[in-house]
């Protein structure tokens, strides 16, 4: 498999984790109670439109077509953002929780377009790398974003009064709960087989 099909591939990915956060981002916005935060939402919303559109000319100078593969990774990012949507905290720390799904998400695209750079580079296209870059620098910038309008909510959740611990209460959090568990001992095992 060549570089080029190799790059064609992620591209695709990208392309696929994209158009998931174009569906994803207003149900963030709507569901963020901080003011500040929904705008974010709202703004990387139409960034994240004109990023898919950059792909589209990628794709028109590969001259493939963008669709065939599905982005799991992105899916199983968004699915994080839902359960935090879901989260029955109340200001501030509802809030927290969408900031650290938000951020996770800006950092699988970062890392996502990075690959595709290093590799378009490494082709010597140039024409790729320049429209790839101004996404990366969109999705950096919508990290810092993220990040700093966080601060004061972060603050204000470290002061909110509440449980130190809490209970796990749904089938899904008590699968999340034993899946970690599942985690945490294998990973334990494989430091072991070292």
């Amino acid at each position: 498999m060549s570089l080029k099909v190799v790059l064609i591939d992620e591209l695709r990915d990208m392309y696929s984790a994209e158009n998931q956060l174009v569906k994803a981002l207003p149900k963030l916005a709507r569901g963020a109670k901080n003011p500040t935060l929904k705008l974010l939402f709202r703004e990387h919303l139409a960034e994240t439109k004109g990023q898919v559109d950059r792909l589209k000319q990628v794709f028109a100078i590969f001259g493939e077509k963008p669709t065939g593969q599905h982005c799991n990774g992105m899916e199983g990012v968004i699915e994080e953002g839902a359960d935090a949507l879901d989260n029955d905290e109340e200001g501030p720390s509802f809030d927290s929780g969408l900031i650290g799904a938000a951020l996770r998400t800006e950092h699988y695209e970062i890392a996502g377009y990075e690959a595709c750079i290093s590799m378009s580079e490494t082709l010597g296209m140039k024409d790729v790398s320049s429209l790839l870059n101004e996404s990366l620098k969109e999705e950096r910038s919508a990290a810092k974003k993220i990040k700093d309008a966080g601060k004061p909510i972060l603050k204000a959740a470290s002061q909110q009064q509440g449980e130190s611990a809490k209970k796990v209460k749904t089938g899904k959090e008590r699968y999340s709960a034993t899946k970690s568990k599942e985690d945490e001992r294998d990973a334990a095992r494989n430091l072991k087989r070292r």
